[in-house]
């Protein structure tokens, strides 16, 4: 069964910084692609990073420069480092998987995803 959790949400002053984990198991985690996505209350689910099999990030504008996305292929665990967290940056934060393509832009698309963790919360205060 495929399975992905996250973990690592906390609530955090403006400024401050947070790491969250998303362990996976039931595939061949080496091969797939990953989102990070947030979504805030009465908002759409957005991306806010990826990274495919070759460890190739891309991240939403608003993400860059603050959080650094990576994984570790032999723990099948993917992270999410974020820093000088804003208050709009809070909301519940989810990973996702895809077991078929290489990664691209699709990859901050929430539509081209099988696969979703039960999320994490995020809340940053100012």
């Amino acid at each position: 069964k495929i399975q992905l959790a996250e973990s690592g949400g906390d609530s955090v002053q403006a400024g401050g910084s947070l790491r969250l984990v998303c362990e996976a198991s039931g595939f061949m985690f080496i091969r797939a692609s990953f989102g990070w996505f947030r979504q805030a209350p009465g908002k759409d689910r957005e991306g806010v990073a990826g990274i495919d099999s070759y460890d190739d990030p891309i991240y939403a504008a608003s993400a860059k420069g603050r959080f650094t996305v990576s994984k570790d292929n032999n723990k099948s665990t993917l992270y999410l480092d974020m820093k000088n967290l804003k208050p709009e940056d809070s909301g519940m934060y989810y990973c996702a998987a895809d077991l078929r393509r290489f990664g691209g832009d699709w990859q901050l698309l929430k539509g081209e995803y099988n696969y979703w963790g039960q999320g994490t919360q995020v809340t940053v205060s100012s």
